[in-house]
C-alpha cells in the first residue's frame, strides 16, 4: 500500500541536519507540511527559510516531554493535527564502557530513547485521530553491536523493540509503526566520530565488505520517504541491512564476533586514549548544544 504525502502533516525531530533535514526536503517535494523539531536553531530555521510555506520549526528538547507536547500542540494549531511522526533525533559517544564519560552515556540513552517515548507519547492521540504512521530511527547497530559505542548499540536496540511493542499496542487504532536500520550514512553524527577519532576510521575500514561503506543522506531520506508512503514495518538502508538483520544471531555468535575480536584488543584502549586527549566522550558539536539548551516549552 502507497499513499499520496500531499496535505499530510509530518512531525520530524532531529531535522535540522542530516537526515532528517533531506527527509524533511523530499517530503516538502511531495506536498506534505512539515513541523520540524531541533537543538540547533540556526540550521533549523535556515531549512525553514529554504522550504518555505506550509513548515513549522520549534526548537525544543526530546528529553522534555511537556517541550514535545507543546510542539504537538503548536502543529495541531497550525495544520489541524499530525499524520505522520519520524523520531530521528539522536546522538552517539565515544569510547569503551569503562572509558566512556557517565553522564555523555546517560544522555544518549535519554535522547535516543527517552527522548523516541517523549516523541511518540506526545504525539499519538493525534496518530490515533488521524490513522497515522510512525517511523522509528533505530540503526544496523540495534544487532551489530561495535565496541567503543555501547551506549548507541543500546539505544537503537531499546528503540528497535520499542517499536515493535508500540505496533503491537496501536495496531488495532488504525496506527501502523516503522522502525529504520541504517548502516554508515554520510550524517553530521558519521563525520564528526570520523573526524575525532583516527581509531573510529581504522574500525570502519576493518569491517568487511560492504559493511564498511558509507550510504548517502540522500538515499537514506529516499528509502525514509517511500517507507512512510508505503507504512512499511521496516526500512533498511542500504537494502542489503534486511539480511543482517535476518542473520542476527549469527552476527552475535562467536563466528559472527571474530572478526571484531581481532582488533578490539588493540583498537578500543588507543580510543579511550583518543577521548581522554579530546576531553569529551561526544562531538564537539553536542556539547555546545548541551550548554546551549532551549528555554521552558511554556
Amino acid at each position: 500500500m502507497s499513499t499520496s504525502l500531499r496535505g499530510k502533516t509530518v512531525l520530524i525531530t532531529g531535522a535540522a541536519r542530516g537526515i532528517g533535514a533531506e527527509t524533511a526536503r523530499l517530503l516538502h517535494t511531495q506536498g506534505a507540511r512539515l513541523v520540524l523539531t531541533d537543538l540547533d536553531e540556526k540550521p533549523l530555521h535556515e531549512l525553514a527559510a529554504e522550504l518555505g510555506e506550509d513548515v513549522l520549526t520549534v526548537r525544543c528538547d526530546v528529553r522534555d516531554l511537556a517541550a514535545m507536547e507543546d510542539a504537538v500542540a503548536q502543529a495541531t494549531a497550525r495544520f489541524g493535527g499530525l499524520d505522520v511522526v519520524v523520531a530521528n533525533a539522536g546522538i552517539s559517544s565515544y569510547g569503551s564502557v569503562m572509558g566512556v564519560d557517565p553522564v555523555t552515556f546517560q544522555r544518549v540513552i535519554d535522547i535516543n530513547v527517552v527522548g523516541v517515548f517523549h516523541t511518540v507519547r506526545a504525539a499519538l492521540p493525534s496518530l490515533v485521530e488521524r490513522g497515522g504512521y510512525v517511523l522509528i530511527v533505530s540503526s544496523m547497530a540495534a544487532f551489530g553491536a561495535m565496541p567503543g559505542l555501547a551506549a548507541y548499540n543500546a539505544s537503537k536496540a531499546g528503540v528497535e523493540h520499542f517499536g515493535n511493542a508500540l505496533r503491537l499496542e496501536v495496531k488495532h487504532q488504525g496506527v501502523d509503526v516503522g522502525v529504520a536500520h541504517m548502516c554508515w550514512v554520510d550524517t553530521p553524527l558519521v563525520q564528526d566520530a570520523l573526524e575525532d577519532l583516527g581509531t573510529f576510521r581504522r574500525a570502519i575500514k576493518a569491517l568487511p565488505t560492504p559493511m564498511n561503506r558509507t550510504a548517502s543522506v540522500e538515499s537514506c531520506a529516499q528509502a525514509f520517504v517511500k517507507g512512510i508512503a508505503g507504512r512499511k514495518r521496516h526500512v533498511y538502508v542500504p537494502r542489503w541491512v534486511a539480511a543482517v538483520a535476518q542473520a542476527r544471531n549469527f552476527v552475535n555468535s562467536p563466528a559472527g564476533e571474530s572478526q571484531s575480536n581481532k582488533h578490539t584488543a588493540e583498537l578500543l584502549p588507543l580510543m579511550d586514549e583518543e577521548v581522554r586527549h579530546l576531553g569529551r566522550s561526544t562531538s564537539a558539536r553536542n556539547v555546545a548544544l548541551e550548554e546551549n539548551p532551549p528555554s521552558s516549552s511554556r
